[in-house]
């Protein structure tokens, strides 16, 4: 199944609306990631860093060791300098969600792989930062983009049913994440 089996104006005035109602819409999201074709992509940049990432990350069936070694280390806890192994589900979950935007512009990423001392710290600032953060085991990313909204963003990834994704509406991102299915936020 592809995405021109849906229409590009079905899946725009889904997003408009921003509205829980437009998940059921696309129940079936993660499934256009799954069998949408031979290989699975994925673009972001870092503000913190200025680094870059392009990479296909997955083809015929099987993820690409070197693509998600390049990951995990443009995820890094860019405080630290430490480096974890990524849970490619969620780069799955970010790929997915960024084809049912229809965009190929590049998430910014804010947040990826946080060591459990800058999680304590992050902690210690923010009332909105868990104890248990998924972002400590590899599991999550904090995203953003300048053509989507909040909105936009948070109604892909939620369509998606492959994780957690949070809305951040104040801060201008989406957290998503390959933990148990659920949504929060404003």
């Amino acid at each position: 199944m592809t995405m021109d089996l849906i229409s590009r104006r079905g899946i725009l005035g889904a997003f408009a609306a921003t509205s829980v109602a437009a998940a059921p819409v696309m129940a079936n999201a993660f499934g256009f990631l799954r069998g949408a074709g031979d290989m699975r992509r994925v673009r972001m940049y870092s503000g913190r860093t200025g680094e870059s990432l392009d990479t296909v990350y997955w083809v015929d069936g099987k993820y690409i060791r070197e693509a998600l070694n390049e990951i995990n280390i443009f995820m890094r806890d860019w405080r630290t300098g430490e480096v974890i192994g990524i849970d490619p589900r969620t780069i799955d979950v970010a790929a997915a969600s960024a084809r049912l935007l229809q965009t190929n512009e590049p998430y910014m990423m804010l947040s990826g792989y946080r060591s459990p001392r800058t999680n304590a710290m992050l902690r210690r600032n923010s009332s909105g930062v868990a104890k248990n953060s998924l972002h400590m085991t590899g599991k999550a990313a904090d995203l953003r983009m300048k053509s989507r909204s909040v909105g936009q963003m948070y109604q892909a990834a939620v369509a998606c049913r492959a994780g957690g994704v949070g809305r951040y509406s104040r801060s201008n991102f989406v957290h998503m994440d390959c933990g148990p299915v659920r949504s929060w936020g404003s």
